[in-house]
Order: C-alpha cells, then structure tokens, then sequence
C-alpha cells in the first residue's frame, strides 16, 4: 500500500562472502524477534521468502516481515542479502578498489551486503493497530492501547486523588522519584476513574495513585493497565516495584 510519506530505516551490514548466507539467516530472525519483543503477536506476523520470480537481479535472497493489517498482509521491512552488486558498482564507478584485507587469511574480498530496510511509519502503524483493544469495565466500555512499555509516551501516569493542597506536596515528591527513570504524566483533573481511561487510552501502563491515605502510611496505589490490578506500595520501595514491572 502507498502513503504519501515514508520514513524508512536501513543498515548495510558487510560480511564476508562465504557468511552471507548465516548473516542473511541471522538478520532475518533477529528483525522477526524486534517485531515480535515490542508486543506485535505472533499470529499477525509472518517472514516470507520471496520467489524466484520476485528477486531483484542482484539478490540471492530476500525476505519480507510482514503484518496482518485490517485489509490484508502487508510488508513491514524487507532483508535482503545483495552480494556485492553495491560495492563493485561503486568501484567501477569511481575507479577505486573497495576490498577488505582480511589479516587472518591473507586474502582480499569484495564484502557483500545483508541489508534490513524497514519503514518506521509502517511499524508504527502496525504497533499501534496491534494495541489497540476494547473491553468492559462495570457496564462501561474502555478503549485501551496496550502498547509495550518501551513505545509507550508514558510508562508512569502520577495522579493525585484530589487536587487538594494537602497531597499536591507529595505527589510532587512522587512523581520527582520516578521521573529520573521514565516518560512520566501529572494529571489531576476530573474524576480518577476519568483519569484512568485517559492513561489507558494513550497506552500508559501504570498510573500511580497519592490519596489521602498517602499522608499517613507513606504508600502509593499501582494500577496495571492491563490487568486492571491494583497493589498498595511503599512511596520508598516505588521506583524499584516499576523497574521490576517495565524492565
């Protein structure tokens, strides 16, 4: 499919001649685990070879990571192993030698190239359609982005239970601690339970709640996104209860 702009990221990973094929092999499976490790599930993702018919003239293989969007499988990234089409032509074109002297053997090479070329606009469509969920709450739908922590605008939410003087202090100190580690938010209009769905509608995994039992037994309140779980932590022990929670 066409998109009027597209941003793509791409490596040329050099390898000696007779690697290219492991380093193909290699390069295809760890693109695969990128998709798949940043919440993409494996059932709307596939690594397909492409044909003979399909090669360009100077592949010996190439294949596609493609995603299972609304209107059908479309490629995300394409890897493709070039030999040494690019290098010679640019030794050809501009009269100079581009070969590697491996010490090790003695020899000279021409390296070939394993090439990962990825569209980051794609990718990021294909992450956020994967996200994107419904469910009920109490008689009430929530639209969710269960997006991973790493993409994610916000890891962190602090929220205040009122905006009272009296726990805006300590939620300051809260959200000053966590912070240091992570894309955080500070919301502390409307209702909580209007706070939450807003968290959970741009994909923030946890929201930390000061309340006004905070003042006396120095704990927070966790909420889980997903699991809709919540658990009473200490303000001390909170940064290194998230860290075992985002990694």
């Amino acid at each position: 499919f066409r998109t009027r702009e597209f941003e793509q990221m791409e490596m040329e990973y050099f390898v000696p001649p007779d690697e290219a094929p492991s380093w193909f092999e290699y390069w295809c499976e760890e693109r695969f685990r990128w998709y798949r490790d940043l919440g993409i599930p494996a059932d709307r993702l596939r690594l397909r070879p492409h044909d003979p018919d399909e090669l360009s003239h100077y592949s010996s293989a190439t294949s596609d990571v493609e995603f299972l969007y609304p209107w059908g499988w479309g490629e995300l990234e394409g890897i493709a192993n070039r030999g040494d089409y690019d290098l010679t032509q640019h030794a050809t074109a501009s009269g100079e030698k581009l070969e590697y002297f491996d010490q090790a053997s003695g020899t000279h090479y021409v390296p070939h190239v394993i090439e990962p070329a990825a569209g980051a606009t794609r990718a990021m469509l294909a992450f956020l359609l994967a996200a994107y969920d419904t469910d009920e709450i109490n008689g009430e739908a929530r639209s969710v982005l269960r997006l991973h922590p790493s993409l994610a605008p916000y890891q962190v939410a602090v929220l205040p239970l009122s905006r009272k003087d009296t726990l805006t202090p300590l939620a300051g100190e809260v959200l000053a601690a966590v912070q240091q580690r992570w894309m955080c938010d500070y919301d502390e209009t409307q209702a909580i339970g209007r706070r939450y769905r807003r968290q959970d509608e741009i994909g923030t995994p946890y929201c930390v709640t000061v309340d006004f039992d905070s003042l006396d037994d120095k704990a927070v309140t966790i909420r889980d996104r997903d699991t809709l779980d919540q658990v009473r932590v200490p303000i001390d022990a909170l940064v290194d209860e998230l860290a075992d929670r985002l990694g």
